[in-house]
């Protein structure tokens, strides 16, 4: 194992857990964002690339038609506004990479591009934006819509926002701020120009009224599950939000990824898989197991797991018998990568009662469960099987503490140092030269 990964964490700004004897004595202030810049300071001591901030702009309904699951669990409500805690988070740090989400449905294109240029000059080019394109009528109905449009429509606009972006980004040429005392001008005219954007979705005159960041656009993350998706991340991202089940799952969509990266004309090294798990770590493996056991066998675990699912796929999962198989041909047109991966379970054969799937789908698709050198070992095996590039840390919110932090950043993370899997200092000013440093 000589090939260095990448980590990074997926999180959410929601109250983190408050409800079992590991919660953080401050945990009611958790709305100040102190708890996030806490987790950040420990992610960028043990050399993180970033924290992303997922969002979801809704209280869901779907787990049995009320709002109660969502609230009684604090389970997608409250969460507050990923932006405003990322430029917290990189105004107390110094090399740690932020990414907030920011919907394509929702958020006008000129408003997007000028948020993202400001956060990222204050970021001092370590922002990224994770870029989606919402899942939930319920979110479209807070912004005076019926519901979304059909899943794959959804990419068709996004494909066509981005485009818009991307011109607004390039409507100040990088030289065009000269500040020249002599002829009294800050910047040039000529080099600051209109887009004139008309399209099928979308239409914007720029410029952008903000001068150009310091990597000029954002980092670009992205989770593409489904065919549509996978398209569309294969031609925009710089890192990739990715689920598997098992390794060799995780090598056939890395594989399929970098295959759609070289057809559309790019570098497949410039896109970075960095895929979703939940090592559990202790003094040692039986204690590790026993944990993962204890937090798995809860029923109040279940019920906020299924909450979760329910809100990703808008489909109520409290309708179904916890110990039989979930009945087949369910749809979506919600997150469907999700569904499919929640329905699939741990990918070994035979039917699955819908116990098992929630008890699977806290596990992320892969077990990495022992003392920190175990686990160490455990995933640089898979990363070398899987080819690359990395793994996000995926605790729910709700289940996020502070132990289970600094086993990650104190206890796993030198591990992984001591054998050359991770990196041990920075050397890159910007999110996405980090993210391309190996």
């Amino acid at each position: 194992m000589t090939k260095k990964f990448h980590l990074g964490w997926f999180m959410n700004f929601i109250p983190p857990e408050w409800d079992s004897e590991w919660a953080s004595p401050d945990v009611r202030n958790w709305a100040n964002g102190d708890f996030y810049v806490d987790m950040a300071r420990s992610m960028e001591r043990a050399c993180f690339d970033f924290m992303m901030i997922e969002d979801t702009v809704m209280v869901a309904d779907a787990y049995g038609g009320t709002m109660e699951g969502a609230l009684k669990n604090s389970i997608f409500a409250p969460k507050h506004d990923p932006v405003p805690l990322a430029v917290k988070v990189a105004a107390n740090t110094t090399h740690l990479g932020v990414v907030a989400t920011m919907s394509t449905s929702f958020y006008p294109p000129y408003l997007l591009a000028r948020t993202c240029s400001t956060v990222d000059s204050i970021a001092e080019g370590r922002f990224g934006w994770n870029i989606v394109s919402s899942a939930e009528d319920r979110a479209a109905q807070n912004f005076g819509l019926e519901g979304l449009p059909e899943h794959d429509e959804r990419y068709n606009v996004a494909e066509e926002y981005f485009d818009v972006v991307n011109q607004l980004w390039d409507s100040w040429e990088p030289d065009a701020v000269v500040m020249d005392r002599d002829t009294n001008t800050f910047a040039d005219y000529r080099k600051v120009r209109t887009i004139d954007f008309d399209g099928k979705y979308f239409k914007s005159r720029g410029p952008l009224n903000t001068v150009p960041s310091p990597q000029h656009r954002p980092a670009f993350l992205q989770a593409g599950a489904s065919p549509r998706g996978r398209a569309f991340a294969a031609g925009a991202a710089d890192a990739i939000v990715a689920v598997g089940t098992g390794t060799a799952g995780m090598k056939e969509y890395r594989d399929d990824i970098r295959a759609r990266a070289e057809a559309a004309g790019r570098d497949p090294d410039h896109i970075k898989l960095l895929f979703c798990v939940s090592p559990t770590i202790a003094a040692t493996e039986a204690e590790a197991r026993a944990e993962v056991e204890r937090l798995t066998s809860s029923a109040v675990y279940i019920e906020k797991t299924l909450v979760s699912i329910s809100a990703n796929t808008e489909i109520d999962f409290k309708q179904f018998d916890l110990d039989k198989p979930l009945p087949e041909g369910l749809t979506t047109n919600g997150e469907r990568g999700s569904l499919e991966h929640f329905m699939r379970g741990d990918g070994t054969p035979g039917p699955k009662t819908l116990r098992q799937l929630a008890i699977d789908w806290a596990k992320t698709g892969v077990e990495f469960v022992g003392t920190a050198e175990q686990v160490a070992q455990q995933m640089g095996e898979a990363m070398e099987e899987i080819g690359g590039d990395g793994f996000l840390i995926m605790k729910p919110g709700w289940d996020l503490n502070r132990k289970y932090i600094h086993s990650i950043t104190d206890g796993l993370v030198p591990e992984l140092q001591r054998l050359g899997l991770t990196r041990t200092e920075y050397t890159k000013s910007t999110l996405r030269e980090t993210l391309r440093e190996f």
